[in-house]
């Protein structure tokens, strides 16, 4: 889809055309859920989570500058309905880490080309909820630890720690795929 005819859907849009809605939705359906997938523990999450925030985008999308930063302005959306999802159900959350987690280097970096960018996101989709969060968040999106903490209302030495551990599960998930 080129930039005049998604500026047209835009508008369509902003004059509550239900057509250039859908249009829009089925445009930025596949990109919106791969973002929220990258924070949920399911698919059903996922799905909620990008439903609530398409209905956020709709409400405030007079607020976008230009059709360049649509997708970006999007994906920012969808990440702070993640984290806001997150807060509600942090109380339900409960993680319990295996007895030994390895922090060793793996040495030669080169053996991990072997695996496949599925096999990475398939690791990182299995960390606990609070731990992938963090983990995303920090080196994915580039946020500071106090930003994060902030965000998620947790101490900068709570992320930093979820990091870690974060980090320590995915070496020890993708080391036993090698």
């Amino acid at each position: 889809m080129n930039s005049n005819s998604l500026m047209e859907i835009v508008e369509g849009c902003l004059n509550g055309k239900e057509s250039a809605m859908k249009k829009f939705y089925e445009h930025f359906h596949g990109f919106a859920l791969s973002v929220c997938m990258s924070y949920c523990d399911n698919r059903d999450d996922a799905l909620e989570i990008m439903n609530d925030g398409f209905l956020k985008v709709f409400k405030s999308l007079d607020k976008v500058e230009s059709i360049e930063r649509l997708k970006p302005w999007i994906r920012r959306i969808m990440i702070n309905v993640a984290i806001d999802h997150f807060r509600r159900n942090i109380k339900n959350q409960t993680t319990s880490l295996p007895e030994n987690i390895i922090e060793t280097n793996f040495g030669d970096t080169s053996i991990y080309a072997k695996l496949t960018s599925e096999d990475i996101m398939n690791a990182v989709q299995s960390l606990p909820t609070n731990y992938r969060l963090v983990f995303n968040l920090y080196a994915v999106e580039g946020y500071s630890h106090k930003e994060i903490g902030e965000m998620l209302k947790m101490a900068e030495s709570t992320s930093r720690a979820n990091l870690s551990l974060a980090n320590g599960l995915l070496r020890e998930k993708l080391r036993k795929m090698l």
